[in-house]
């Protein structure tokens, strides 16, 4: 019978690092599919959206970015460069149902003062609470 690995968990310097590439891959991501098109709109059409819709395009741009990756793989380019996997609880691949939870999830655990990212202090896995919340986890790769 063979004995199981136990869960290798990155540590949460190196998932804030990760935050932190994603963020600038992200601001790179926004500008061809959000700033470059209503830019041409507003140069070729005269009109200038409405801030909803560029806050909800931004949303869909975002949760389309990170649902494909974390569904296909479990890895956004910022994970796979350090190494960061995103599993559900038992380890198997993300199911769409969860990726779009922890999406949900994150974005409280990130604008409420981080209190998200800092529960991965107290938690007993080092996870953070939208993790803990969606059932995923990060593992190293």
């Amino acid at each position: 019978m063979p004995t199981q690995q136990p869960v290798r968990r990155p540590s949460i310097l190196r998932r804030l690092a990760s935050m932190f590439y994603e963020s600038l891959l992200l601001l790179a991501v926004l500008a061809v599919l959000l700033v470059l098109p209503h830019v041409l709109l507003g140069a070729f059409a005269h009109v200038m959206a409405a801030p909803i819709i560029l806050q909800a395009h931004c949303l869909i741009v975002l949760l389309i970015y990170f649902l494909w990756f974390w569904s296909n793989g479990g890895q956004t380019l910022a994970m796979k460069t350090w190494r960061i996997r995103l599993v559900s609880r038992d380890g198997q691949t993300v199911r769409p149902g969860q990726a779009f939870l922890r999406f949900l999830f994150c974005w409280p655990s990130v604008i409420l003062g981080g209190i998200g990212i800092l529960w991965a202090l107290v938690d007993r896995d080092h996870q953070f609470l939208h993790d803990r919340l969606a059932g995923t986890q990060l593992v190293m790769t």
